[in-house]
């Protein structure tokens, strides 16, 4: 298998921390400011962005993991079984300004399920979407409020965000 690296740790910690900036500016006015990561590699975006922009404002912002799988309309294409992770949002959604956090977008329809699943638990001020990698080929006009890097991507290849605690985190491009 080949494979390009498209970012190395410092740019991810370069676009992140753009990223969490354009979110300060943007959500400056915003009463409740929360950071919502989807599972699996949202997650660990979501709280890198969270520590910097607590450490920006100077006290916590609401953090919660979500795990879309059952609310996907395409889950039984991609599994029998689908790996079922926690959901845990312990803040209140009403009212807040919410940013959903995902590694790579690509169709969109990890993104419809997440708006789904977070409507499920109360009915947000607004809902913004921070991506690290957009490889464009929507299905749905779904598109992201803050990105790191813009990708052109074969239809073959696949965009693999690699972080892990003790090794350097890369994103890669992966192909035949």
């Amino acid at each position: 298998m080949n494979q390009r690296i498209l970012m190395r740790q410092d740019e991810i910690d370069l676009a992140l921390r753009r990223i969490a900036l354009q979110i300060l500016e943007k959500n400056h006015q915003a009463p409740r400011l929360a950071v919502v990561g989807i599972h699996t590699c949202g997650v660990f975006l979501a709280r890198r962005l969270r520590d910097i922009i607590s450490r920006d404002l100077r006290h916590p912002v609401d953090y919660g993991d979500l795990d879309i799988n059952l609310y996907r309309d395409d889950w039984s294409l991609v599994s029998q079984n689908p790996v079922v992770r926690t959901t845990d949002i312990p803040f209140e959604v009403n009212d807040s300004a919410l940013v959903l956090v995902d590694d790579v977008i690509f169709t969109g329809r990890t993104i419809r399920a997440a708006m789904d699943a977070i409507m499920d638990f109360g009915r947000p001020r607004a809902v913004q979407l921070a991506v690290l990698v957009d490889r464009g080929g929507r299905e749905l006009p779904i598109q992201p409020d803050y990105t790191g890097l813009c990708a052109t991507v074969l239809p073959h290849e696949r965009i693999a965000v690699r972080l892990a605690a003790g090794d350097e985190n890369l994103v890669v491009i992966e192909g035949e």
